[in-house]
């Protein structure tokens, strides 16, 4: 089952770092309704198979933010972050950040998980690194061609950016993780299924180009 990475992840002050054994509360107010509806989804998936899955096996795969190359424009989610960093938007940048995972990695592990005779029973967090908007603009703008030429540059003061966000609806579910770098383990994956997601840097180029490529960032 894909779950979520934030259904792993503690309150904000805890300096606990996420890991698989880890279980977010969603009544935690820095979660929103989607990552509330991942975190009861998991849970009563595994309440499910205990009372019910008998002898069938049931593995749990928690990506953080997906990205990497697009086969349909139809629900990019967290894609149209990439999108609209490609055409210059925002002008100035939160100090918001990510563990990304790239979409072919996320699809890998899956494989592992399901061939591996230690994956029953398991959670396993799928992720790459942690990266900032600004670094992915970075990416962007290091990449070949032109393809990063709009990508911003300037970040705005997380001060600044928590005053206006009565004006900015689509920054509202995020505010908790404005200027937060929040721990994140996925040595579990790494250590029993051998996962070895590709860097960052990679998975945010490869994504833009796929869009470039489909003329959907415009």
């Amino acid at each position: 089952m894909t779950s979520a990475a934030a259904t792993a992840r503690p309150p904000l002050d805890s300096g606990r770092i996420s890991d698989e054994t880890i279980w977010a509360d969603p009544d935690d107010p820095q979660f929103d309704a989607y990552r509330v509806s991942k975190i009861l989804a998991e849970r009563a998936a595994w309440d499910f198979m205990a009372e019910h899955g008998g002898a069938t096996e049931f593995t749990t795969i928690l990506p953080g933010a997906v990205f990497g190359p697009v086969l349909t424009e139809d629900n990019l989610g967290s894609v149209r972050i990439i999108a609209d960093l490609v055409e210059g938007r925002p002008k100035a940048m939160p100090k918001l950040g990510f563990w990304v995972v790239d979409v072919r990695d996320l699809a890998d592990i899956h494989f592992k998980a399901m061939l591996s005779p230690h994956s029953a029973g398991e959670r396993f967090i799928a992720a790459s690194e942690f990266m900032w908007m600004a670094d992915i603009s970075g990416a962007l703008r290091e990449s070949p061609g032109q393809l990063g030429r709009k990508a911003p540059k300037y970040q705005l003061p997380t001060a600044l950016v928590r005053l206006l966000l009565p004006f900015l609806p689509s920054l509202k579910p995020l505010a908790p993780l404005i200027g937060r770098k929040f721990l994140l383990s996925g040595q579990k994956a790494r250590d029993v299924l051998g996962f070895q997601p590709r860097p960052g840097k990679t998975t945010i180029i490869d994504c833009a180009e796929s869009l470039a490529a489909r003329s959907w960032t415009r």
